[in-house]
């Protein structure tokens, strides 16, 4: 069992660190503070290849494994966890295509999302249902040779940015998942009106509301043929969920890093608060769990690149690390005491933006029921 990483993968994370410390860290707070992406972020992501981490070489990517990947937007996260969505979107999207598009459909539309002209949304959850994906009540009524896409679809990530959406609508009166296509089409305002919603985390992340009127999509829109779209979708979360696991393990780092710094220097009763059992075990404890979920994700990642099934390793790793991220991040500000409380220093952000990724990509009982029927049958588990 090998625990290193390969040279490449070390200089891509190494490459990252550096983007990240100059170009993404230092505009983190005002990010959160505005509630928008800097003008120039999405072009500066797209120009520091993190676009193109999982579009196939072919089409104007980098080819990465999975591995790869996460341990870009491991670095990446360290900087600002929200400016990770366009990315992680990207390398979800991308790889939906790649797996399920046509040769033409590859052609068109993976060169684009590559470059960061293409700024995707993945458009699943309704006002009704957000767990219950399978319930999708979006309507593509039949035009022509086409169809016309009615609804609404809510707290989408980037829904107040994205070009484009792989949106997930009923075609067919077939029960649940069966009558569910994937469509990749462009969210053109003339059809897509967009409501961006105020969030305790997350804040320039552009999570909307998009309520689709009549949007036109062609046979040709349609992801891996009709009927398919909500296996599709399920199978991406199944790897971008280890993802989500490592942005939140690199956030929570951070934020544990500061409270062991403030925990050697801070001095009360004439000697440094690390003194303190009730201090230090703590640290001790959530260091140990953050580690845990670090290397759960990554053998998720491990075993995709193998072809090994890691659906389980992937949803245990959705349910745990944002948990114990929540709870290291939220430990590390009460080590701070007031320091930590007040929203000039980043730890208050750290902890509303990793709040939001214990529900992105699927709360902790739906990847918990995943676990579950795994190991118990579908005819014994809930």
């Amino acid at each position: 069992m090998d625990f290193l990483l390969t040279d490449e993968q070390r200089a891509l994370g190494e490459k990252v660190r550096a983007f990240t410390k100059e170009r993404i860290a230092p505009y983190s707070q005002d990010s959160d503070r505005s509630g928008r992406f800097r003008d120039s972020l999405v072009t500066e992501l797209a120009a520091a290849g993190l676009f193109a981490l999982r579009v196939p070489e072919e089409y104007g990517g980098l080819g990465l494994d999975a591995v790869s990947t996460g341990v870009a937007l491991e670095e990446l996260a360290a900087g600002d966890l929200t400016a990770c969505w366009p990315v992680l979107n990207a390398a979800l999207v991308s790889g939906i295509l790649a797996a399920n598009g046509s040769a033409e459909q590859r052609e068109r539309w993976l060169p684009p999302i590559a470059r960061g002209d293409s700024l995707v949304a993945f458009c699943m959850t309704e006002p009704g249902h957000g767990t219950d994906a399978a319930a999708v009540e979006l309507r593509a009524e039949r035009r022509g040779d086409g169809w016309r896409l009615s609804g609404e679809k809510t707290s989408i990530m980037l829904g107040g940015y994205a070009t484009h959406g792989m949106i997930f609508a009923r075609t067919s009166d077939a029960p649940r998942a069966r009558g569910v296509t994937a469509f990749y089409a462009r969210l053109d305002d003339r059809y897509v009106a967009r409501s961006t919603l105020r969030d305790l985390g997350n804040r320039s992340g552009g999570r909307a509301t998009l309520v689709f009127d009549g949007l036109p999509v062609k046979p040709f829109d349609a992801v891996g043929g009709a009927g398919l779209g909500f296996a599709q979708g399920m199978r991406g979360f199944d790897y971008s969920r280890a993802l989500i696991a490592l942005m939140c393990v690199s956030v929570a780092s951070l934020s544990l890093s500061d409270a062991v710094s403030h925990a050697r220097h801070r001095e009360a009763f004439d000697q440094p608060l690390g003194r303190f059992q009730g201090v230090a075990f703590p640290l001790a404890e959530h260091a140990t769990y953050l580690h845990a979920a670090r290397l759960l994700a990554y053998e998720a990642l491990w075993r995709n690149d193998a072809g090994l099934d890691h659906r389980v390793e992937a949803n245990m790793a959705k349910w745990w690390a944002p948990k114990v991220a929540v709870e290291a991040a939220h430990q590390a500000l009460l080590t701070l005491g007031h320091y930590g409380y007040s929203e000039e220093r980043p730890l208050a952000q750290r902890l509303r933006d990793l709040i939001g990724t214990q529900l992105a990509d699927g709360t902790a009982n739906a990847t918990k029921l995943v676990v579950a029927r795994s190991m118990l049958g579908r005819e014994y588990a809930p």
